[in-house]
């Protein structure tokens, strides 16, 4: 699954959606998405990440369609930086 990077109206904050890798071996977390949150300071910046948090993939869902309801653009701008 590839990542998918949402940003807002104001290009001041980001939100970067991606598979959950659980490295152990008794990993009981299948099917869900790791949500990355952060803010970008200027245009040229690279983006400061201040959290992250595991959802279900329905969770993950409802809330990508609300951003993108909420006026937050796809971006593939800071790709490069995660």
């Amino acid at each position: 699954m590839e990542k998918f990077t949402l940003i807002n109206k104001a290009r001041s904050r980001i939100k970067v959606f991606e598979a959950f890798e659980d490295s152990s071996k008794n990993s009981y977390m299948i099917n869900v998405i790791l949500i990355s949150y952060g803010c970008v300071f200027t245009r040229s910046s690279k983006p400061v990440l201040k959290g992250s948090r595991v959802e279900s993939i329905e969770e993950a869902r409802n809330e990508y369609k609300k951003l993108l309801g909420g006026g937050w653009d796809k971006t593939y701008r800071f790709n490069s930086f995660f």
